[in-house]
């Protein structure tokens, strides 16, 4: 097996390219990433403590870097102050080489603009922007290129497109992600839609600009590596980060036929943690590998037993457990 600061070369090496920022800062965002949950007290408080052993153990894994605030950190139930504030922890204990992407998407394009910059001051290399939905009806593809030509214009870091449909109801157009590619400030996808044959156009239509692909989900991480994906930000990575960062290897020395074996093992978990039982599942699954999962923010409600009973069978099954 090789070494993670091996593979980390090998790696940077075989990446597409190089995206830059609008000062010249080159970020290169290929690799795999968990984006990191946010750990609660039994009282629904963060608890910060937790959320720094989980990174310590995280830490042993040869990840690209961390998502923070995305989706599986639970954002919409947090306040403003404390999405600044997890990802300014996180910032201070995780190395400088690790690239912290944080979630500042909001529903306006103002308030965006603002926690994007107040993002960056905490200590974000790049922050991932989710499509705003609220009034989804009206988010034409003018609207949202119109939104993230804006936040992109006044972003200090480099912008990352976020698009989870599934939550959201709303799938970023190929058509947008076209010409917010040509943005020198926005140098990527995360992708959560899991239509493989979108992320394969995504990346043919883009490859003239410095702009990458991110799988949303390890349950199409294979396929997404197949068709020119440099990477993945993948829930279960939270849990199986070995899995995870093993499957990439996999992908990208050419082992197609063993990467295949895994991919197989990890969907039905992978559905598990997301779909199926979404981030009260991931947090219980934590919890059994030795993490700190806990509660999740009301309304978000804890697995019943028949569930959790589900929940583990979808790990037995596959040899996790």
């Amino acid at each position: 097996m090789l070494g993670p600061q091996i593979w980390a070369s090998m790696r940077q090496g075989w990446s597409r390219s190089l995206s830059r920022n609008t000062k010249g800062k080159k970020i290169d965002i290929a690799g795999i990433y968990p984006p990191v949950t946010t750990p609660f007290t039994a009282t629904a408080e963060v608890d910060y403590g937790k959320l720094e052993e989980n990174l310590n153990k995280l830490g042993t894994f040869p990840f690209r870097g961390f998502v923070v605030q995305g989706s599986t950190g639970e954002f919409p139930f947090l306040t403003s102050r404390e999405r600044l504030e997890v990802v300014s922890r996180i910032r201070q204990a995780i190395p400088k080489d690790k690239l912290l992407i944080a979630g500042s998407g909001c529903e306006s394009t103002q308030a965006t603009v603002e926690m994007t910059v107040s993002m960056a001051q905490v200590g974000a290399d790049a922050a991932m922007v989710v499509t705003p939905y609220y009034y989804r009806g009206r988010m034409s593809s003018a609207a949202l290129i119109h939104h993230y030509i804006k936040v992109a214009d006044l972003s200090p870091i480099p912008v990352v497109l976020y698009s989870v449909p599934a939550n959201t109801g709303l799938d970023l157009p190929v058509d947008a992600v076209v010409t917010l590619s040509q943005h020198p400030n926005i140098i990527g996808i995360k992708d959560s839609g899991g239509d493989v044959t979108k992320i394969g156009l995504m990346v043919h239509k883009t490859s003239k600009q410095d702009f990458q692909v991110l799988a949303g989900s390890v349950g199409f991480l294979l396929a997404s590596y197949a068709v020119g994906a440099v990477g993945g930000i993948c829930g279960l990575a939270n849990v199986l980060g070995a899995q995870v960062c093993q499957l990439e290897r996999l992908c990208l020395t050419g082992q197609w036929e063993a990467a295949q074996t895994l991919q197989h093992r990890l969907i039905e978990p992978n559905t598990a943690v997301t779909r199926r039982f979404g981030i009260p599942g991931l947090k219980k699954t934590m919890d059994w590998f030795g993490y700190y999962g806990g509660p999740c923010r009301a309304p978000l409600q804890e697995l019943s037993p028949t569930q959790e009973e589900a929940l583990r069978l979808d790990f037995s099954n596959n040899g996790w457990l």
